[in-house]
């Protein structure tokens, strides 16, 4: 029984804090055995029939056009009893062959991940996370996206812990998480965040961890966006349902204060209060079938600057966003599987003010996103796999016309592993 205990004990108590790469990621869910070095090298082609999208600047009529999305990458895992390293490396661009105005024929598709856990010994470890992006349309599972994006968006975080165990069933885990965001063709939104977190984790059987969160963090701008500092207090659970399912909650309150605003046209001081919510399952519920879900509300920082029809800004002091996603695969055979996904984005804007009419304030705005792809992908040998998938996006919004709209990509695309 001891050794039971002591098992759930590395996989749940130590388990870590839910990190920053991507909103599916559930902490002590890293692999457990070394992977060799993987380059991979391949090409999609593909047809977007609403490329601009999003745009506020350019309309809202639809205009498609054909492209291509070449890239290549690298991964490695290589672990052992004390130190694990999670390497990946992705380098693509998207190349429009008939880009409308306003949008960039050829953009940058990339990203790249560094992951490293030691155990100094069975109660002391350290983690860190880290995961950079440089795209068009970042994935919406990484939880700094909540529309469509015309240009390239530059995305980067790491989070960096120390886990210790002080007893059998008592551990904590303390850290430090720097974010940043910002966009490519202008400065609106872009915004810098650290945060500093202490859990409690509290093991209550060797699958059931009880968890309690403080976090304080700061965000500043280099734009037009608030600049505001969010405290966090959060009680929650861990649970392994299975050997191969685990999921996580975690709920409470987040307590933002605003510091500063450009030309000051928001008071100093201005506060505002929200439930906060995170969530994440994921589950190999078959040899074939696997399943990944996450959920996240809270108060955000990313685009709290709005255009309104009028060509006005409006900065948002209190953007409460719900994101709530499901993905799947499902293997028919070694050579044959089916993938898909859905994310739902709904955004409330409140507490606005006109950026070039200070004390002027605006209606609170609205809207919605649903993002939905599905896929099948054939593997034709040790190296070669084809792929061929759909994405529909479609965006509701009353208050924002240019966020009303509904866009179908389809992509045809081969790859080589080795």
């Amino acid at each position: 029984m001891k050794n039971h205990f002591s098992f759930a004990f590395t996989t749940l108590l130590l388990a870590g804090a839910a990190s920053a790469q991507g909103l599916y990621y559930i902490g002590g869910s890293e692999t457990q055995e070394s992977l060799p070095l993987r380059w991979t090298a391949g090409v999609a082609a593909f047809y977007d029939d609403n490329v601009n999208a999003g745009n506020p600047f350019f309309g809202v009529e639809d205009q498609g056009t054909a492209g291509f999305n070449p890239y290549v990458g690298l991964s490695f895992i290589n672990t052992n009893p004390q130190t694990t390293w999670d390497v990946f490396v992705r380098l693509g661009l998207v190349y429009y062959l008939d880009a409308p105005e306003g949008v960039n024929a050829t953009n940058s598709q990339s990203r790249a991940g560094v992951n490293l856990t030691h155990r100094f010994n069975e109660r002391l470890r350290f983690s860190s996370r880290n995961f950079i992006s440089y795209e068009l349309n970042p994935d919406y599972s990484v939880g700094v996206a909540n529309a469509a994006q015309v240009g390239e968006t530059f995305f980067w975080t790491s989070d960096n812990s120390i886990g210790y165990r002080w007893t059998e069933r008592l551990g904590t885990y303390t850290g430090l998480i720097l974010n940043s965001f910002s966009y490519a063709d202008n400065n609106n939104n872009d915004i810098f965040t650290w945060t500093f977190y202490n859990q409690f984790r509290y093991q209550i059987s060797p699958q059931t961890v009880l968890t309690a969160d403080y976090r304080y963090g700061q965000t500043t701008s280099s734009g037009f966006a608030p600049e505001s500092t969010d405290q966090f207090f959060l009680l929650g659970a861990e649970h392994r349902f299975s050997p191969t399912t685990l999921g996580i909650i975690r709920a409470g309150a987040q307590f933002r204060e605003i510091d500063s605003s450009p030309d000051a046209i928001f008071e100093e001081g201005e506060t505002f209060t929200s439930p906060y919510l995170e969530a994440a399952l994921n589950s190999q519920l078959t040899q074939e079938f696997s399943v990944r879900a996450y959920a996240r509300y809270g108060i955000e920082s990313v685009d709290a600057v709005q255009v309104l029809p009028t060509n006005d800004l409006v900065v948002f002091n209190d953007t409460q966003t719900l994101r709530i996603g499901v993905s799947g695969e499902y293997a028919f055979s070694p050579m044959v599987s089916i993938f898909g996904g859905v994310d739902y984005i709904p955004t409330s804007y409140s507490g606005g003010q006109l950026l070039n009419a200070p004390g002027g304030s605006t209606p609170d705005l609205s809207n919605e996103l649903l993002n939905a792809n599905i896929g099948l992908s054939v593997r034709f040998n040790e190296m070669l796999t084809g792929t061929v998938a759909y994405n529909y996006t479609t965006a509701m919004s009353d208050d924002l016309e240019y966020q009303d709209y509904d866009r179908n990509r389809i992509s045809l695309g081969v790859n080589a592993e080795f």
